[in-house]
């Protein structure tokens, strides 16, 4: 405990924790953004929804995106496909950000479909995300915020990586 009495479990809430076989690393999330283009499934057309903020704080950034939502046929004028199997290119990666009750479905038709580096966004990962990774080739990075990783890094998230880093929690 230091002076202001904090300890560092008072900021465990904000250490990202993963399975000590599952460690994420650097050279996975470095892979995941250097595909160029990101397809993302959960993108919502309600812009108050993580998965539309997502979608348009990436593209701010000049990310390129394919988005991905059963209900939407387009969003901002780019088109929107139903499912990953309907879009035209080959996927190198995809960013998931649907609710837990969808997550593993996507995640098992895009193991099927080859797709080698996979984001599995926090809120959207589920228990079965850890034993299905354990068992692929393919790179899953789940736990983790796409915000703290996605250049440039701003705000809060910039905050909390600082944070995570300051207790050697940020992937090697």
């Amino acid at each position: 405990m230091d002076r202001s009495g904090f300890t560092a479990r008072s900021f465990s809430f904000l250490i990202e924790l993963t399975p000590i076989n599952m460690k994420v690393t650097q050279t996975q999330i470095d892979r995941f953004f250097s595909s160029g283009v990101i397809t993302i499934v959960g993108v919502s057309r309600n812009k108050k929804k993580f998965g539309r903020m997502v979608f348009n704080e990436l593209k701010k950034n000049g990310y390129q995106l394919i988005p991905v939502n059963p209900n939407m046929s387009e969003i901002d004028g780019q088109i929107c496909y139903k499912n990953i199997r309907q879009v035209p290119d080959e996927i190198d990666s995809l960013l998931i950000i649907t609710p837990k009750t969808k997550t593993n479905d996507v995640l098992k038709e895009a193991l099927e479909m080859g797709i080698k580096n996979i984001w599995i966004q926090r809120e959207s990962c589920t228990k079965e995300v850890a034993q299905i990774a354990e068992t692929v080739d393919q790179s899953i990075i789940h736990k983790k915020c796409i915000f703290m990783h996605a250049e440039p890094v701003k705000g809060i998230h910039r905050f909390h990586r600082s944070i995570v880093g300051l207790f050697g929690q940020l992937p090697k």
